[in-house]
């Protein structure tokens, strides 16, 4: 039987005007099609007017998130993107 996994993702916008909606939808698209559930955006201030997009989501044991972050990276308007905490959940 195969296990469950946290991921937390920090999202980095280009600029402090970079609309994070837009960030978010597309994040969401990317997070279905890995196969994540329980999905959780918020936005978290930086400095400066910036705000970073994190993304908290489950998943199975046998997905591997590496790959996610180049995916996060692509979106237009993302500078970066950056696993922030993982962790076992059942």
């Amino acid at each position: 039987m195969a296990g469950i996994n946290g991921a937390k993702f920090k999202l980095m916008p280009e600029s402090p005007e970079t609309n994070l909606q837009e960030i978010e939808k597309k994040a969401r698209k990317i997070i279905e099609e890995f196969g994540g559930n329980n999905k959780e955006y918020s936005i978290e201030p930086i400095a400066f007017g910036l705000k970073a997009l994190i993304v908290f989501f489950f998943y199975p044991d046998d997905k591997n998130t590496e790959k996610l972050v180049d995916k996060f990276e692509k979106i237009p308007g993302v500078a970066s993107a950056q696993l922030i905490d993982m962790r076992k959940i059942a």
